[in-house]
């Protein structure tokens, strides 16, 4: 019983989280129009820019393990002219965009918990009110548009250094000539694969940035309280995406 009733907490917590990641975006879209250009630029080179390093290596090492697989098997039965398009496919619909939004959820949403739970411990945020600025609008809609804006550039450029990757080690480890990976790409890969996976990091960037704010704003008092929400925002944020990657997939193929 102490199992199930743990598990049932658990379930409610992260009920509790979609409720009010909901209440806060609709929050931020009343307060769009006060948006500020040069908060959002900032936010935009530090939630995104800085973040392009890991982001590289994570899909560049996910392409590789990938092509490893996949054309160690298919050069058996001679299928090795299909390796490229199953490495794109895979990492344009699927890795890229999740694992992009993993790699955000646990870099940015802990740091934007962290800095803005830091405000609220502070009383900065009270002290915005006080001076009649809204905290959604100064703090969460900069966040929550540099968030949507830099994942899908992410994505991007992240699944074209995965197949970058995977063209490498297919060419050196399995004799997949460069032609042959891209020529099968051209062939089999349509627009879409790579469309809907950018589509996919709109949606993920927006659960990463909400989630990170909703935890900051909420956070209990002292340094406990704060590394308490930090750590809630990194699950919640990744449940969530791994949730919304199965409601999109089911829906848009």
């Amino acid at each position: 019983m102490g199992f199930l009733e743990s598990l049932g907490r658990q379930t409610l917590s992260i009920f509790h989280q979609l409720g009010a990641v909901i209440l806060l975006l609709m929050a931020a879209v009343r307060e769009i129009s006060a948006i500020r250009g040069r908060e959002t630029c900032r936010q935009c080179l530090s939630l995104g820019v800085l973040s392009f390093p890991i982001v590289a290596l994570t899909l560049l090492f996910t392409g590789m393990v990938l092509s490893v697989q996949i054309a160690g098997e298919l050069t058996k039965y001679g299928a090795d002219f299909t390796v490229g398009a199953i490495v794109a496919i895979g990492i344009g619909r699927e890795l890229g965009p999740v694992l992009c939004g993993v790699v955000l959820a646990g870099r940015v949403g802990a740091a934007i918990t962290a800095e803005i739970g830091t405000m609220r411990v502070t009383e900065q945020i009270d002290a915005l009110r006080c001076m009649a600025v809204s905290p959604i609008g100064y703090l969460v809609v900069p966040r929550l548009i540099a968030c949507m804006c830099m994942l899908p550039l992410l994505d991007v450029f992240g699944v074209a250094i995965g197949v970058g990757g995977g063209m490498m080690v297919a060419s050196l480890s399995h004799g997949v000539s460069s032609y042959v990976f891209m020529h099968s790409i051209h062939v089999y890969c349509v627009p879409s694969d790579l469309y809907i996976g950018v589509f996919k990091s709109v949606i993920f960037g927006m659960i990463v940035a909400l989630v990170g704010c909703d935890r900051g704003m909420t956070c209990t008092a002292g340094a406990e309280g704060v590394g308490k929400a930090t750590t809630q925002s990194v699950v919640y944020s990744i449940i969530m995406l791994f949730a919304a990657n199965y409601i999109l997939s089911s829906i848009l193929f």
